[in-house]
């Protein structure tokens, strides 16, 4: 078993932190807020008080929180890992998973690289926690072979799915693609159940009626009765996290040359949605603003 680093004990850090523990490796983790630790050290977990200190005590280190300014804080920042020096860092690897530019994923990788020797491997996740939790993630990486390769025995704990796509930010670059079809896909779904809805189907028997035709899939199956039932708490994700991917999405498709009209009207309106102080609310919780809650 590994000895394993994590930075960042968010909704998706704390599933993957009790995910590892349960398969029996070590895990030293810190935290921002350092309050957040508590949901992981009677589990198991060691407590650090910076990302250097998660050097010291780990092989591999998994990052997982908001941006792409937020991982690099864990690395550069005041205590972060590059202030453990090369001589602690040398030959470990860095995970990053999570969800930020391509490029942002390639400049942070070559300034670890100069500075302390440490590889990095961007690998963010698709799923939400309850998968973290199971271990059935997709994992979607980029990097060098070899520091991928390192990194395999501990994402194959976290993912049923892992994909090595190329090399640094090609993992990203296909998280982009992932997020298009998810942030705009929670939008139709909540379209598509307040039209159920307004219509006076059963709308909860929907994904059964639909199931095997092209409508089927993932988000009907598993966003659709979470949205049907308005069961939104405890928040599986934030809507502030799907706002901000939705727009890393348009940036990067605008570098390319694109335009995703489709894309920017689901952005609007889950501009508008957290607009309106649903920030930390569910995801999920987006089809209030097509229909209110029952009763």
């Amino acid at each position: 078993m590994a000895r394993i680093g994590l930075l960042g004990v968010g909704l998706m850090g704390e599933a993957m932190a009790r995910r590892l523990l349960a398969r029996g490796h070590q895990v030293t983790a810190w935290n921002l807020e350092p309050e957040r630790l508590d949901l992981v050290v009677p589990h198991g977990a060691a407590a650090a008080a910076s990302p250097a200190a998660v050097v010291a005590a780990s092989e591999i280190l998994l990052c997982c929180v908001l941006h792409a300014a937020a991982v690099e804080n864990c690395l550069f920042g005041p205590g972060g890992v590059a202030t453990a020096g090369r001589a602690a860092c040398a030959g470990k690897r860095l995970v990053d998973l999570s969800t930020i530019p391509p490029a942002a994923a390639r400049d942070l990788a070559t300034r670890l690289r100069d500075a302390v020797g440490m590889g990095f491997v961007d690998a963010p996740v698709s799923g939400g926690p309850p998968a973290a939790r199971a271990g059935t993630l997709t994992i979607m990486a980029g990097g060098d072979a070899a520091d991928v390769a390192a990194a395999l025995p501990v994402l194959r704990d976290l993912g049923a799915q892992v994909t090595r796509l190329g090399e640094t930010g090609a993992g990203q670059a296909a998280k982009m693609v992932n997020q298009a079809v998810v942030g705009a896909g929670f939008l139709v779904m909540a379209e598509a159940l307040a039209m159920a809805e307004a219509a006076g189907l059963d709308a909860a028997a929907v994904p059964a009626a639909l199931a095997g035709g092209f409508a089927d899939g993932a988000l009907l199956q598993r966003i659709w009765p979470l949205m049907q039932a308005r069961a939104f708490d405890p928040p599986l994700g934030y809507a502030r996290q799907l706002q901000k991917d939705l727009h890393a999405v348009q940036d990067y498709a605008a570098g390319l040359g694109l335009d995703l009209p489709v894309v920017g009207a689901a952005t609007g309106r889950l501009d508008a949605y957290v607009g309106q102080g649903h920030a930390m609310a569910d995801s999920v919780s987006v089809i209030r603003l097509y229909r209110p809650d029952p009763g």
